[in-house]
């Protein structure tokens, strides 16, 4: 492998190539959920940081470690969880925050648009009730001035009637309107990282849309930092300017959301991508990656995603890789990354193992097949 893609990311600079302290750094982020039967490793050693006014999309199959993530970076998992590591908020140690600290963190520094509004709203209290709560907690003011403010977010993300919909209950707005009254609510107070954990997930693909185009703008104009979680690829493609790549509780790999889907460096997001249906021909199957996630409580050892790899080798098993960096502003974790370069962008018509098949001139092509 060369020698320029391994050790620390190219030119000594930051991972998403722009200059400047990141307004949110997390280092070796571990969460553990400990029962009376088993440990789950929910999230293992992930790293990444992120630049105020960008938008980087956690990708990844269901139950990859996202949205325990986005919790962990609140403080919002349950006591039982274990949480480990670093993150930092515009300079702020998160993991020291508690009392009046921590509530002031979270809607203040920090907001989060939750994936079902109709389970995330109080069905007893109104939307301006919600609204003027978070202001008055947050920044105070006169009643009139806070449901200004109230009125106010709910005409900056476009809902109709707006002053009609400030006394509605939650049952009575549709799916769209809710979501977006629950952005109003997180946007409310002005926050520096915005995080929103699939927020588009139950809602029909026209007003999918119009959330995610609405969400992109406020995000440009407010200069927040934003967190967007999803496993579909369209939506990345749509919103990010940066992907980090989730499997198994860990970041796989990380880059530029352009870069990562045309070319990308690990046999995961390879077989994600070769995994869509886009120009899918109506008489193939998909291509899906063959297998099953793993276990949380009984993580296999080394690369997680070695009993589901096209690439996988022996040294594969014997220890997680250390992060290769294959051009600036992008990471992998893989022991293959030149090779899956090599064999260029996936098509969905191309395998039925969820990754590029290994060639001739790849070393291993005869002895290393899918392990299911």
């Amino acid at each position: 492998m060369d020698g320029a893609m391994n050790g620390s990311p190219m030119n000594g600079g930051p991972m998403n190539g722009i200059a400047g302290p990141p307004l949110l750094d997390v280092q070796d982020l571990s969460v553990c959920f400990t029962g009376r039967e088993a440990t789950v490793n929910a999230v293992s050693g992930a790293t990444f940081n992120l630049r105020a006014g960008e938008v980087l999309c956690l990708l990844g199959e269901s139950g990859s470690g996202k949205s325990v993530t986005l919790r962990a970076l609140m403080r919002l998992l349950p006591k039982r969880a274990q949480v480990a590591g670093r993150v930092t908020v515009a300079g702020e140690d998160v993991m020291a925050l508690d009392g009046g600290a921590l509530r002031s963190f979270r809607g203040g520094t920090v907001s989060m648009v939750f994936q079902e509004p109709m389970t995330a709203l109080d069905p007893v209290y109104t939307i301006g009730q919600h609204l003027t709560e978070m202001i008055r907690r947050h920044k105070g003011g006169t009643r009139a001035e806070v449901r200004a403010r109230a009125l106010e977010m709910l005409e900056l993300v476009k809902v109709p009637a707006a002053a009609r919909r400030l006394d509605a209950y939650p049952h009575e707005l549709s799916g769209g309107l809710r979501q977006r009254a629950m952005i109003a609510i997180a946007l409310s107070c002005g926050p520096r990282l915005l995080l929103a954990d699939e927020p588009t997930t139950a809602l029909d693909a026209t007003v999918q849309i119009q959330v995610l185009i609405l969400l992109r703008r406020l995000q440009q104009e407010l200069g927040m930092g934003t967190i967007f979680v999803t496993h579909d690829l369209g939506v990345a493609a749509e919103i990010a300017d940066r992907v980090a790549v989730m499997y198994a509780g860990r970041v796989v790999e990380e880059g530029p959301v352009a870069d990562v889907l045309r070319a990308p460096a690990h046999p995961y997001t390879a077989g994600l991508m070769a995994s869509t249906v886009h120009d899918q021909a109506p008489d193939e199957d998909i291509a899906a990656i063959p297998g099953s996630p793993p276990d949380l409580r009984h993580l296999p050892p080394g690369c997680s995603f070695a009993p589901r790899c096209a690439w996988a080798m022996p040294a594969c098993r014997q220890g997680f890789p250390d992060p290769v960096y294959p051009a600036p502003g992008r990471m992998a974790r893989c022991l293959r990354v030149a090779d899956v370069l090599r064999a260029g962008p996936p098509h969905p018509s191309a395998s039925h193992s969820g990754a590029p098949q290994p060639g001739p001139s790849h070393p291993g092509a005869s002895q290393h097949g899918v392990h299911a």
